[in-house]
């Protein structure tokens, strides 16, 4: 079996900085690949006032606070920061963890963010547009930033959309992450070959990640045959990292 990398999501919701910062210092220690954090303003699911926190900050202190975790935000929303600055605060996150930062980002869907931070919702297809738009200006941006990242620092895509997101992951991203189940992500794995194939891109050099909930971790080889190379767990606070480690011994041992 091919080796299997696995992370975990921290949801930044219903939950404190001190809660947070052990789980990403938990998940450093216990050796997982990668760790991320969502990019919204407000929870997704539950209270939908309960306490929230912000990504950049949050990754900020991560990147001090973990020596050899792969960590970046699940997926940064395009349309909240200036693709200038995204770029140029990527770098410097990038730059405080000794190059471990990973450039997930993606077009938006989360309305409240929106209009409760000012932003223009608009509709989904001005959104990918938009990212279709800033994803040059990012590259171009790291490529003259002095210094550039400490690099690379991999860019990676979210989204499942067929006629615009697999196209962009396919011209733009070192990875791509999606969901499950297991025949969805097989068939959008698939549809992202199709693309590769069409804008000349070797499907290979396109890592794909998938994010899974705590009660699929049993389903974990179903997702690597559909074409996963990354397992992403979702976790809420209390953070538990019990069921993570062990699927990281099963994978390994596999």
């Amino acid at each position: 079996m091919q080796q299997v990398k696995i992370g975990v999501q921290l949801e930044p919701q219903a939950t404190t900085t001190e809660a947070l910062r052990r789980a990403w210092t938990g998940a450093d220690e216990l050796g997982l690949d990668t760790a991320y954090v969502w990019d919204h303003f407000y929870p997704l699911h539950g209270d939908p006032d309960a306490a929230h926190f912000e990504a950049y900050a949050l990754l900020a202190a991560m990147a001090v606070e973990t020596s050899r975790i792969r960590f970046g935000a699940l997926v940064t929303c395009n349309s909240y920061r200036n693709p200038n600055l995204l770029a140029d605060m990527s770098r410097t996150i990038d730059h405080l963890s000794g190059g471990r930062f990973i450039l997930g980002i993606g077009s938006g869907w989360f309305e409240r963010d929106y209009t409760e931070y000012g932003y223009t919702f608009g509709t989904a297809i001005g959104r990918l547009r938009k990212l279709e738009a800033d994803l040059p200006v990012i590259q171009q941006r790291l490529s003259v930033l002095n210094p550039g990242p400490v690099g690379p620092m991999p860019v990676l895509i979210g989204g499942s959309g067929e006629k615009v997101t697999l196209r962009l992951v396919a011209e733009h991203a070192d990875a791509w992450n999606a969901f499950g189940p297991p025949d969805n992500f097989a068939h959008k794995n698939r549809v992202l070959n199709e693309w590769c194939e069409r804008v000349g891109r070797d499907p290979r050099e396109i890592h794909r990640t998938v994010l899974i909930r705590p009660h699929e971790l049993g389903t974990w080889r179903d997702y690597v045959e559909a074409g996963a190379q990354e397992l992403i767990v979702s976790l809420e606070d209390p953070f538990p990292l019990d069921g993570v480690a062990e699927l990281l011994r099963e994978v390994r041992a596999a």
